[in-house]
This record gives C-alpha cells, structure tokens and sequence, in this order.
C-alpha cells in the first residue's frame, strides 16, 4: 500500500460502496485504500474511485466492507488502478486485481485475509536481458530497447506507453541476467526528462493501450479448427465475436477448445464471474492439456484471470479490463492474442449492481443505461495493429453471454450484437440432441471471411435452410405428407449437419480440423449436394443417406497424411456418382 497525503473520512456506507469526504484533489478510478484494523492490524482495504460529486467521492471497495464505520480514513494514492506489465505473466494465474494466487496459495494456503495485496510477478528471479538498440538510438513509446526469453517468446522491453513522442536512449544495459526492477536503458524525452526502463511497467486497465503506428481492418481468418466456425460463421484475428448461449450448453468447453487449437499465439481467459466449479475445471485441465504447437503444456501460454461468483463482486469489472490490458501488451510485441471472456453477463451483473448502489436511473432490465457504451468500449480494444517496428500484433476478443432462459432479446446479448463482427448462438435444442458443437447453423452469423469459399457456403446455408423447413412442416405431417423432393432436401440437410457442422472431440483427427482439410472436405460435401439423387421411395433415400453418413463419420477419423484418405475419399465420390447416375 503507497502512503499519500491525501486523506478522506467515510461519511457512508452501503455495501462495498462508500462515499468519502476529501479535501484534496482526487480522479476518476483512482486506488484508495479504506483504513481498517482487523485482528490486531491495521489494513487498507483497496478501492477504486467511480464517481466524484464536488467534495465527496464514491469508491468501490473490491473487498467485504464489514467493520467500516463513518470517519474512518481513506487514503488516496494519486494512481490510477493499475497492472504490472512485464516477464512472468505467462503460466500464471491472478485474481481480478492481479494477486498470484498459485504464489499466495503456496505461501499462506487458500484462504487470503483482507487487505493482503501481492506482487503479480517474481522480483527476485532473474532473467537474461539481451539489448535490441543502442545509445543515441531515437525510439517511440512501446518500441523495444531489447527482451528476456519467456516460454517460447522473446518478452519485449519496451518504451513506457506514456512516453509522449519520440525518445533517445542515454544509457543501455549490457547483455546479462538481470532482475524485473533493474534499470536496463535510460530515455531521454523532448522535454529533456529521463525515463528510467525496467523490465516491468505499470499501465492503468482502463486506458487502452495505443503505442503503435496504425489501426488496421481484420482480413486474416482465425482457425480454430472448429468446422463450424471456420467455415460457417468465422472470427477474424483481430476480431471480436460473442458466444451467447444457455446455461449449459457448452459456452465454457466451447472457450476451452477454442484456446487450445485456435491459430493464436498467447491466450488470455478471464472468468469474470463464472461459478468456482467451471473456473477450478479450467485451473486443473489447461497445465494437462498438450500444447498442438509445442507438445508441451497449454499453460505455458496461457494467462488465467479467476474471479468466481464466490468472490467479491466489485473485482469482476477489474477482471475484464486486466485481462485486456495484458492482452493489448503482448500485442505490443507482434504477437497474436486471443481473450476469452467468460461471462460478460455477470460482469454486466456486477455493473447494474453498483449502479443501484449510486441511485443511478437505471435503464432497462435495472441494468446502467450506459450499458452498451461499455460493452462496445471493451470489444474496441480488440483489434490488429501496426507498430512502429513494422509488425503486426493482434488482440480477438471472444466473450461469452449468459443470458437468463436463453433470451437472445435481453440487454446484456443485444449490446454485445451491436459491437461484435461474429455472432455463435448455443442452442439449447442442440445442446440437448448432444449435437456438438451446439451452436446454431441458422442463427448465427459473421461479417468475417472464412477459410472456405464464400459461393459454397452461401449454397449450403440455403440448403441447410430448406432441409430445416422440411422439417418443422414434417413435424406437423409426418413423413407421409412430405413430398420425395422435398424429403431429400430434408436428408441432405441432416447429411451436411452430421458429417461437417458435427465433430467428435474425442477423436484427434475429428476434434480439430485445419484450414486445408476443411477446403478439401468442404468441396465434397458440396459436390454431393449438388448432385440429383432421385430415389425410387423415400426409404430407398433413407438408407442411402444412413450409410453414406457413417461412411464419411468414418472419413473424418482419417489422418489426411493417410494413404487411406484419398482412398475413402474417391470411394465416397464415386458412390455418389453411380447413386446418381442410377437415379
């Protein structure tokens, strides 16, 4: 906790709210620390500042706030709430307000007294700096003046981001092992201040980060190897897209997935909010889970933030703005990044929550009326960047949306449409037909190009569209009173369900299918959709499809370096043919 002069007294409190009367200047989202002693201590209790009105200011306390009472001091730090920016964050797993829970949990078990605040990385290790300048070298903000080896990167050193034009650097570092709070470059500014660099920096959550050159338009697919995104509604890196869906219908394994196999470089997860069960599944399986790219653990690339509905509710919106800060970070750094939010709900929840607390008009559902401006100003910080150095980094935010009863038309899910550039829909139907992916081919959709043409896809989005309306008019009818045209539409639209839209994520070679396989199988299906299968009855037809659908199940399980992949593949084609040229 930083000392300050600045000292306010509690003039009330409700809940984790407490309105403070200071005499000094303070700011929005500044970090106060409410005094408080507790078993024998005196303990400041982190907050931040969310609204100012004249002489008193409302703070949010991201802790419990029993035994404040009016006239307890406030301490104002003069800092905006902040994250540590540096080597280490890889692996690790942090709670909204970036405390190290796996170092907090080895050192003082699982249960954290309040006002226990720790450093998020390791000052006493030791990393080997290698300089990428040199004195009198004139550099920009998030320009790097050399990096540290991190798992399989090279961690940048970079100009501080509030570096205002351009730098020269004074003083370098030589190469050698050094820890995060040694000086490795001195930079002087246009106003002749010198700026010390270390290997770590500290930047306030809710201020994007834009130490580049240019903003560019996301054009470059996002494999995630998932057919059904790739193909059908695709996310582009840079992206930013939103996986609403009903409890249980598999927006977390979805996410999970999705964080193993997509073609991204660093993973951010932020469970802000989600229930301890789902978070703590999160926490055991990632350090198990193969790493495609590396062979080695997922975790080593991964970043956890976990803030579970069990803990305090304040943290979940800092849990957010965490997340995508060190997202933006490593962007800085050329790399590819994807955040997965999950679930911007109950961030949203937490939001109308204080919102109540400040006797604000609320909007509609009780939820801020200013809900959709910060929705949109999270999704905005996603996006692929040119910097100063040339390369391009990227930030693809996916958040999931967990509206109550599956209502798509709820505020939370309609803020979020207004803002993403793909829309992945659970179905709850689909979910119960334990049809995976659940999420619905009708429904969802995507401004992004995907890895298949788009003339194809446009073909079997029709076709998938008239199968399902054979279907709902076979409900009412029957099969009797479906025509046999009719009634192949219908089998060839559960065909292409079936064979593509479905995977088995058990299966290596089914549970993740790259962009060259996805073409190549794509064309087939294609071409059997186009072809004309007049079937003498509708059993005939039946049949036909049954087994043509368990040929090519099987023929998805098929590695495509397999000599008997192109071998299944010429028998299907030409099964085809003969059923048609039969017809």
């Amino acid at each position: 906790m930083q000392h300050s002069e600045n000292i306010g007294r509690i003039v009330g409190v409700g809940g984790n709210l407490v309105t403070v009367e200071f005499d000094l200047p303070v700011v929005q989202n500044e970090v106060a620390y409410v005094r408080l002693e507790e078993q024998g201590r005196h303990v400041g209790l982190k907050a931040e500042v969310i609204r100012v009105r004249g002489r008193y200011a409302d703070v949010q306390v991201f802790e419990a706030t029993h035994g404040l009472c009016v006239g307890d001091k406030v301490i104002f730090t003069g800092e905006l709430l902040s994250v540590e920016l540096g080597p280490g964050l890889l692996g690790q797993v942090f709670d909204g307000l970036q405390n190290p829970l796996d170092a907090i949990a080895a050192e003082h078990g699982f249960f954290l007294a309040r006002g226990s605040y720790y450093r998020p990385l390791d000052a006493q290790r030791r990393w080997d700096f290698t300089p990428c300048t040199r004195p009198g070298e004139r550099l920009r903000a998030g320009m790097p003046v050399g990096h540290v080896p991190e798992a399989i990167f090279r961690h940048a050193i970079m100009v501080p981001y509030g570096l205002k034009g351009w730098g020269t650097v004074v003083s370098l570092a030589e190469a050698g092992p050094c820890t995060i709070d040694d000086v490795v470059a001195v930079v002087l500014d246009e106003d002749r201040r010198e700026h010390e660099i270390r290997l770590t920096q500290q930047w306030p959550v809710k201020i994007p980060v834009t130490a580049y050159a240019e903003r560019l338009r996301p054009t470059q697919p996002m494999t995630t190897k998932i057919r059904i995104i790739d193909t059908y509604n695709p996310v582009a890196l840079g992206g930013v897209y939103c996986i609403p869906g009903p409890f249980g219908a598999g927006k977390t394994v979805l996410q999970q997935i999705t964080s193993r196999h997509a073609d991204v470089d660093v993973v951010v997860v932020a469970a802000c909010g989600e229930r301890a069960g789902e978070v703590v599944e999160t926490i055991r399986t990632f350090p198990e889970l193969e790493d495609p790219r590396t062979g080695r653990s997922l975790m080593e690339r991964t970043i956890i933030i976990c803030n579970t509905s069990s803990m305090p509710v304040a943290s979940r919106e800092a849990s957010v703005y965490t997340a995508v800060t060190m997202a933006e970070h490593y962007r800085q750094m050329g790399l590819k990044v994807l955040l997965l939010a999950d679930s911007t709900s109950r961030w949203a929840q937490a939001l109308r929550e204080m919102s109540g607390r400040l006797e604000e008009i609320p909007g509609e559902e009780a939820f801020p009326a200013y809900l959709e401006s910060v929705v949109a100003a999270f999704y905005e910080r996603g996006g692929v960047v040119r910097l100063h150095t040339g390369e391009t980094g990227s930030v693809t935010i996916g958040g999931t949306v967990s509206p109550a009863g599956g209502n798509f038309e709820e505020p939370v899910t309609q803020a979020t449409l207004k803002v993403v550039g793909a829309f992945l829909g659970l179905s709850r139907a689909r979910s119960d037909a334990r049809r995976y992916p659940a999420i619905d081919p009708l429904g969802s959709w995507s401004h992004y190009d995907g890895v298949v043409d788009v003339a194809q896809v446009a073909a079997a989005r029709q076709l998938l569209t008239q199968g399902f309306e054979v279907k709902q008019m076979m409900q009412v009818v029957g099969d009797e009173g479906t025509s046999l045209e009719d009634y192949l539409l219908y089998l060839k639209a559960e065909f292409l369900d079936a064979v593509y839209l479905q995977q088995d994520a058990y299966d290596p070679v089914d549970g993740a299918t790259d962009a060259d396989r996805q073409r190549r199988v794509f064309s087939l299906v294609s071409g059997i959709l186009a072809m004309d299968f007049a079937m003498q009855d509708k059993d005939s037809a039946k049949r036909f499809f049954l087994s043509l659908t368990q040929t090519f199940l099987d023929f998805n399980r098929v590695p495509m370096d397999d000599p008997g992949f192109e071998q299944a593949e010429r028998a299907i084609r030409t099964r085809c043919q003969e059923a048609a040229r039969d017809a």
